[in-house]
């Protein structure tokens, strides 16, 4: 079979062509100058578009016809976990941004247009807002405001069933805490192959992480608003841009931060161990939350590079549960995993029903 994996992201778009059973992967770099000329993600659709197809004629897989194309699913309205067929209401919903607007939204369309093509489905996989959290993780503490399920999804399942590969059970089977630790950080319950409860890394929950500043002092929040240090747009901006080690250190790069820590800096010393302690609570609270019934936690994303960082989390939380690691990102990997699954009969894929998926009882 051959498939074709597609996952833009803000700067850049990768791209995964499997065939033979092996796969071969690439990134188009986007510079910020030239995404910055579109006032919106979807108005980039013809730029990314050309760009992978001038990848594919460059690399030999013009002619290549492919079984399927999947995309990286994009924020669509809340969804069980799976492989989903890309319709029409889908797109309708990516177009509109109903969830957010994000770099991820071109998946699903990017994806569709390709598929469209060679006359063949086109599908994405587990997309951010997959929503199977469970009602006591849905209440906030006030009427009218409701915990949402918004996180790294793709990479999260990729790396929970691949530790449950290793550890010899199945992934419906297993307690699993997933850390996805990059610019963002989302910390999940996965509890027999259901993500019960997760922070939303994106709009202001959990950890703070590189660049967003994840939960913050309600109170502390409406003063800076008060006091006009920041309107309630460019409050979105700092929460999801421009929070975290940026707001203390200026980078958003935790390499950056560890060099300063080495040099003897006291500051980034104190702002790098209270990110790591901030990680840890919120993997001891999921640990509380699935009532110590832990079989192991997993760190993803790129922070799991870091030897220093993840030895420190390790201290702090192996007494929990095995401390499992899978550093990096394998989205391109889940996605085309997530394809074999349909074609071969393994798993089928779900309808996605625009507004009806709301409906979460």
């Amino acid at each position: 079979m051959n498939i074709l994996a597609i996952d833009p992201g803000s700067t850049s778009t990768k791209i995964g062509v499997y065939r033979d059973g092996g796969t071969e992967k690439a990134v188009i770099d986007h510079p910020r100058p030239e995404t910055e000329r579109f006032a919106a993600i979807m108005d980039q659709f013809d730029y990314r578009m050309e760009g992978m197809l001038r990848y594919l004629s460059q690399a030999g897989f013009g002619g290549l016809r492919f079984d399927a194309v999947v995309g990286r699913g994009g924020l669509v309205r809340p969804v069980a976990g799976g492989v989903y067929l890309v319709n029409e209401a889908m797109v309708r919903d990516l177009r509109e941004g109903v969830s957010g607007e994000h770099a991820a939204n071109l998946g699903g369309v990017l994806a569709l247009s390709m598929a469209g093509r060679h006359g063949v489905p086109a599908y994405v996989v587990d997309p951010p807002v997959l929503d199977e959290m469970w009602p006591p993780a849905r209440m906030s503490g006030l009427a009218g405001v409701e915990r949402r399920s918004m996180f790294h999804a793709l990479n999260q399942k990729a790396a929970a069933r691949d530790v449950a590969l290793e550890i010899g059970k199945g992934y419906q089977e297993l307690n699993l805490i997933v850390v996805h630790m990059g610019g963002g950080i989302t910390v999940g319950a996965h509890r027999k192959g259901r993500v019960v409860d997760v922070n939303n890394g994106l709009n202001g929950d959990g950890p703070f992480s590189p660049e967003r500043t994840g939960a913050l002092p309600v109170i502390g929040v409406l003063e800076l608003l008060e006091q006009g240090t920041y309107s309630i747009d460019e409050l979105k901006v700092v929460v999801a841009r421009k929070g975290g080690l940026f707001s203390y250190l200026g980078t958003v790069d935790l390499r950056e931060a560890e060099r300063l820590v080495a040099r003897g800096d006291d500051k980034a010393e104190l702002v790098v161990d209270a990110m790591l302690y901030q990680v840890a609570k919120e993997i001891g609270a999921l640990a509380a939350a699935l009532s110590g019934e832990v079989d192991g936690i997993v760190l993803t994303g790129g922070l799991a590079f870091s030897c220093g960082f993840v030895e420190k989390l390790r201290r702090k939380v192996g007494f929990l549960a095995p401390v499992f690691l899978r550093p990096g990102e394998h989205e391109i990997e889940a996605l085309i995993a997530g394809a074999l699954r349909v074609l071969t009969g393994v798993e089928e894929a779900g309808i996605y029903m625009g507004e009806a998926h709301e409906d979460r009882s």
